[in-house]
Formats: C-alpha cells, sequence, structure tokens
C-alpha cells in the first residue's frame, strides 16, 4: 500500500495479499519452496537467476541459507528499488543483484546460471508465452543447469475463469501432465516433481509462513482496511470452492545437453 495508485479492488491478487502483510505468496508455501532448495542441494557459489524477484525476499534467503549468488529479475520499478535498499541493509551486495526487466527479457541477459528460479510467475502466462518462457529459462541456464518451478497445478481447466476474476491476473493454471509436457518439449528432463494442496491463506499455512505474530499482523490490517479483507476473502472463497482440483506443482529439471 505504499504507492498512491494502489487500488485494493483492481490491483493483482499478489499485490494485494503483499499489501495485507504476507510475505510468501507462492502457492505451496514456504515448505514448497524449501523442498526444491533440498532437491537443488546448493553448493556456495553456485549462481541463481529468480524470475519475479519482487521485494528480493527470496533472494536475500537463498543468499543467507546457501551462500550463493542470486541475480533477481523483476520488472516493478518500485519492487527493484525496495529490494535493492533491502540488500544493501542485509549486507549482502557482493552476491545480490536485480536487473529492472521483463521476464520475456531473458535473452537480454548474457550469462548462464547453475539454476533458474521461477515460483508463482509462470501460471500467469497464456498458453503460447508460457512455451516461451520455459524456452528462455533453458537458454539462461548452463549445459546441465537446472530450472527450479514452483507453480499452480489443477484437475480441471474449470478454475481459470474464477481464480482470473479473483486474482485481477490471468492465472492459468496447467494439470500435473500438462507440466511435465511443457518442460520436456523445452528441453529438459524432470528429475524430481511433486504436488500439494493449494492451501495459502489457510491458517494453519499462514502461521507456518508468517510466524505468530506476522499471522496477527495480517489479520490485524484484514480488521482494519475493509478493501483488502474484501479481495482476500473473495480468493480464499475461490481456493475452497476449487480445493479438490486446485494446487501446486513443484519441479527440478535439468537442461539437456
Amino acid at each position: 500500500m505504499t504507492s498512491k495508485l494502489f487500488n485494493p479492488k483492481t490491483a493483482p491478487g499478489h499485490e494485494v495479499l503483499a499489501a495485507a502483510g504476507k510475505t510468501i505468496l507462492r502457492p505451496g508455501g514456504q515448505a514448497a519452496s524449501q523442498q526444491l532448495f533440498t532437491w537443488a542441494n546448493f553448493q556456495p557459489g553456485d549462481t541463481v537467476l529468480e524470475l519475479a524477484s519482487s521485494f528480493g525476499v527470496s533472494a536475500i534467503a537463498l543468499a543467507r541459507q546457501f551462500n550463493v549468488k542470486v541475480v533477481g529479475v523483476e520488472q516493478n520499478h518500485e519492487s527493484v528499488e525496495r529490494a535493492r535498499a533491502a540488500v544493501e541493509e542485509a549486507g549482502l551486495g557482493d552476491r545480490i543483484r536485480f536487473i529492472e526487466a521483463s521476464i520475456f527479457n531473458l535473452d537480454e541477459i548474457p550469462e548462464q546460471f547453475d539454476f533458474v528460479l521461477a515460483e508463482a510467475i509462470v501460471t500467469m502466462q497464456a498458453p503460447a508465452a508460457k512455451v516461451k518462457l520455459f524456452h528462455l529459462i533453458r537458454d539462461r541456464l548452463k549445459p546441465g543447469g537446472v530450472f527450479l518451478s514452483h507453480e499452480m497445478k489443477t484437475t480441471t481447466q474449470d478454475v481459470s475463469q474464477s481464480l482470473a476474476s479473483s486474482l485481477r491476473v490471468n492465472a492459468q493454471p496447467l494439470t500435473v501432465e500438462d507440466w511435465q509436457k511443457l518442460a520436456q518439449e523445452a528441453g529438459f528432463t524432470i528429475q524430481h516433481h511433486a504436488c500439494g494442496p493449494m492451501d495459502l491463506l489457510d491458517v494453519s499455512r499462514l502461521v507456518q509462513d508468517e510466524g505468530v505474530l506476522g499471522t496477527m499482523k495480517f489479520v490485524a490490517n484484514l480488521v482494519r482496511h475493509p478493501e483488502l479483507r474484501d479481495r482476500i476473502l473473495g480468493m480464499r472463497q475461490v481456493f475452497d470452492e476449487y480445493r479438490s482440483s486446485l494446487g501446486y506443482w513443484l519441479m527440478a529439471a535439468q537442461r539437456s545437453q
């Protein structure tokens, strides 16, 4: 809610959640991200390209936890400025940098990386854009490099319209089979994959991801700001309605030589 242009009624769902104090915005929460990192088995000095790096929270956590070097790509100028300030405050400027650019301009980045991390971003793209993005990601990996993916999955395409209406973004989750096909056709060999429920806004998940104090602050913001509360309760209603078919999808896939 820092921007004067922010409108809770029309803003994308992830911006509304962030405005209410939600820091973990991925569909499977922090536990799912940690599963990806376990599969990655990062080594000190490994290089990671993070797509849609937002405020730099994940980049800072990765650099601290695994001593890797992170390049974040983020299109929103305000987010990039906040991320750079957070990195400077954390004293991690030698390990993290951000590029203000669209994720569809990855071909303008000269480096190749040991890992590319994309969480909750490919879901929001149309089918043709998903294909393009997977190929761009492959090209930014070193031979043998690994794509770490954390997205939404579904068992039915009927959910897309309701998600798009609630989240105010073009959310188009795929079935597990279609995610696998997309990766394989882009030149990836899937090493690990898993899926789980879409419980991002369940109380138990909130406490796991945000901690007790963070959850209390989140709830307090909903009480103080009815416009945020209405949007977020609407999101939760959709998640609950499609609970049996909606969830998250994790994948670690190696670039073919």
